[in-house]
């Protein structure tokens, strides 16, 4: 069964992103998809900026984190009865002609969940700053510990979700460590997955909104202890 735009849902955390959510969702508007996004508590006006779009605009009265918006997201996309789901962020980085790919072994049948990798193409992993591609290998290893999982990339946003999937996974965490977590239930529940070639486009404002280093220990920080708590 080949999916269309009109079978996928997109899900959108956004936290202060008033300033590129527009061009962000014009670009998908434009190919039909059907848009959920998430505001999570900001304080600019992106809330006011999704009033104008033709997308459902959810809120969170405060800001609890990417996680938590996407676990949002992806329970009010249930009720959108979608063949699939793709996690897009909001702060343009990502490229809309990607979504195809993401959703093609769903579409075959193939995979249950899809991971998005900036590495398994040499143009992609060149685009990759070098401190961040340190940090990403890192974060590889440490998912492949925690996990047993082995991929090639680390905490790239860019998924895609079966309708089968979408109802297994439900997330805990509210803050990066959710992309971690998403392995853990991938394991779990005996998800069947693949990873794909995705473009990132790494410019002055996403490099300033996306993770520092110290959020590595957060993430840690967050797994650890929920693994105690348990």
């Amino acid at each position: 069964m080949k999916l269309t735009p009109a079978d996928i849902v997109v899900l959108i955390p956004a936290f202060n992103e008033g300033e590129v959510i527009q061009a962000t969702l014009q670009k998908l508007i434009a190919v039909g998809y059907t848009i959920v996004v998430v505001d999570d508590g900001s304080a600019d006006h992106t809330w006011e900026q999704l009033q104008t779009m033709p997308v459902h605009a959810l809120r969170h009265a405060i800001n609890r984190g990417q996680g938590a918006a996407l676990q949002t997201a992806m329970s009010y996309a249930l009720n959108l009865d979608p063949a699939a789901v793709v996690h897009f962020d909001a702060d343009g980085q990502h490229n809309p002609a990607d979504i195809g790919a993401l959703v093609q072994p769903i579409s075959d049948g193939d995979a249950d969940i899809v991971l998005g990798s900036r590495f398994l193409r040499p143009q992609d992993r060149q685009a990759v700053p070098a401190a961040r591609r340190l940090l990403l290998r890192l974060a590889s290893m440490v998912n492949g510990l925690m996990t047993g999982m082995w991929l090639s990339d680390a905490h790239n946003g860019a998924r895609a979700l079966s309708q089968h999937a979408l109802r297994s996974i439900h997330l805990q965490e509210d803050g990066f460590a959710h992309a971690t977590e998403i392995l853990q239930q991938i394991r779990t529940h005996k998800l069947r997955y693949k990873e794909v070639p995705t473009n990132i486009r790494y410019t002055e404002y996403s490099r300033h909104k996306g993770q520092r280093f110290w959020n590595a220990f957060d993430i840690l920080f967050d797994l650890f202890l929920g693994r105690i708590f348990k």
